[in-house]
């Protein structure tokens, strides 16, 4: 059963992060609709991404404590919960500091709650074929761009952004709760668990001995300027053309 299962929770993990992503990343579908509806700067709508990106990074490391400490499910389960729910409450915001602060700040921290536990689980079910495994969790968040996106470009083209996001709220509940009931904490094998047992005699390494080490070290730049390089080019782009006169929906093929 579990050699089964586990490919169920890769197939949950795939779609969890494909929608958490797509949603927080269909901002920028909504910056020139959002600006032009509201009055509103397009600089301060895009630092509500920024936020998004600070409160991702924080709240992972609270997320992951969690999910070590409940399991998986509890954690992306509120996850998905709170995400939906976010969204919901940004379509309605009457300012701008509201929406910086419910889609950056809350957005952001439900979306962590998905992406770290989820790769934690999804590795932990695994003991061979797990490199294939995580990489299709990574492929189905890979896949945000080019569902969510065009879903959100086809939704703001008939609707105003308000009734556009609710949607997305709508879909993002949907579909995520249910799949994050599909979760289950990784089992514990005879093997693994003579392992645990071997590794923890073995090695006594604290957290501080962890972040200071040259792998961490070098895993945590290779990530940062990753983010770093793509992201602005990711946000902007579809905002640039429109200004130049392309039509949403193909902006965001881009």
């Amino acid at each position: 059963m579990a050699l089964s299962y586990r490919w169920v929770i890769v197939a949950a993990g795939g779609l969890l992060g494909c929608v958490a992503v797509g949603a927080m990343f269909s901002l920028p579908v909504f910056l020139r609709p959002m600006s032009q509806d509201t009055g509103w700067s397009v600089t301060g709508l895009s630092s509500a991404m920024t936020i998004g990106f600070l409160a991702m990074a924080a709240a992972s490391m609270v997320w992951g404590g969690l999910s070590d400490r409940f399991g998986p499910r509890p954690v992306i389960l509120t996850g998905s919960i709170t995400l939906a729910a976010s969204l919901a409450l940004a379509s309605r915001a009457d300012s701008l500091v509201e929406f910086q602060l419910l889609f950056g700040l809350l957005v952001g921290a439900a979306t962590a709650a998905i992406f770290a536990p989820m790769m934690a689980c999804v590795t932990g079910w695994f003991d061979e074929q797990r490199a294939l495994a995580v990489s299709l969790v990574s492929a189905g968040m890979g896949m945000a761009p080019m569902t969510m996106a065009p879903l959100a470009a086809w939704l703001v083209t008939i609707h105003d952004w308000r009734a556009a996001m609710l949607i997305i709220a709508g879909m993002a509940a949907v579909i995520m709760i249910p799949a994050a009931l599909l979760v289950r904490r990784p089992p514990m094998t005879n093997k693994a668990a003579a392992e645990s047992t071997d590794a923890a005699a073995t090695s006594e390494m604290s957290v501080g001995q962890a972040v200071r080490s040259p792998q961490f070290i070098t895993l945590m730049l290779a990530n940062f300027f990753c983010c770093a390089t793509h992201s602005g080019p990711i946000f902007h782009t579809v905002s640039y053309a429109v200004t130049c006169g392309i039509p949403m929906v193909v902006a965001v093929s881009i």
